[in-house]
């Protein structure tokens, strides 16, 4: 029975499969449009429309007058919105797990102390978590949360739930706050991110709270060859420049 997928869809779905299946890897180049018209039956239009799609996706890069190549498509995660770590991965079409390292309650440090208004040596839950992207490390979770607000946190089973998702089910997040710097980390971080201590990496704080509530403080780092995160503005909404 002939596929009911538009033929451009159809070559999409071609070269996805080969990019996912990791057949086709960062910076191979694809077939010509001319070959894929020819090899679908279809007109070099279609073709062109199927891979200008997987363009503005990300998935491919033209290259003038040398082809079009398969991109170095890293995770990507926004800065003006708390996303669930677990479903961007799948919306990418990957395979998304985690290695539980930490699930402890502690005595607030200095640092956590401070981060989250509280005195120290405040009781306060603790996670450790290293999120996988096709059993790629991308982000060690050090996360930090207050009792009060999510008293079944640490109760929680991390390999069907993320720290993002059992937060937001027991308190609606309403305000965040991110911080973002550029680090080397240290021998044991790297370990666990499987990265060299040479590797540059992407550090991001990140307070949020419920109502006037602060719920949570995190330290999320990032392999920089193996993530970007994104903001956007629209400027028609915040108004002329000042």
């Amino acid at each position: 029975m002939a596929s009911s997928l538009p033929l451009y869809l159809r070559i999409q779905q071609h070269l996805l499969e080969k990019i996912r299946g990791g057949e086709w890897v960062p910076r191979h180049q694809i077939p010509p449009e001319e070959q894929l018209a020819r090899d679908f039956g279809v007109s070099r239009m279609t073709a062109n429309k199927a891979i200008r799609d997987l363009v503005q996706q990300g998935y491919l890069v033209r290259q003038p007058g040398l082809g079009t190549f398969v991109t170095d498509r890293k995770a990507e995660s926004s800065l003006l919105d708390v996303e669930n770590i677990a479903d961007e991965v799948v919306s990418r079409g990957h395979a998304y797990r985690n290695d539980l390292l930490v699930s402890e309650a502690i005595e607030a440090d200095d640092e956590v102390a401070l981060r989250m208004g509280v005195r120290l040596g405040t009781r306060v839950f603790h996670t450790l978590l290293v999120h996988r992207e096709n059993g790629v490390p991308i982000q060690l979770e050090n996360r930090y949360v207050i009792p009060r607000w999510v008293p079944d946190y640490l109760s929680t089973d991390f390999s069907h739930h993320t720290p993002n998702e059992v937060l937001v089910a027991a308190c609606p997040i309403s305000d965040v706050e991110h911080i973002v710097e550029a680090v080397l980390v240290a021998p044991q971080v790297a370990a666990w991110l499987e990265i060299d201590t040479a590797t540059p990496c992407l550090s991001m704080t990140r307070r949020t709270w419920s109502d006037d509530h602060l719920i949570s403080y995190a330290r999320l780092t990032h392999p920089g060859d193996r993530y970007k995160l994104r903001s956007s503005l629209n400027k028609a909404l915040t108004g002329p420049d000042r």
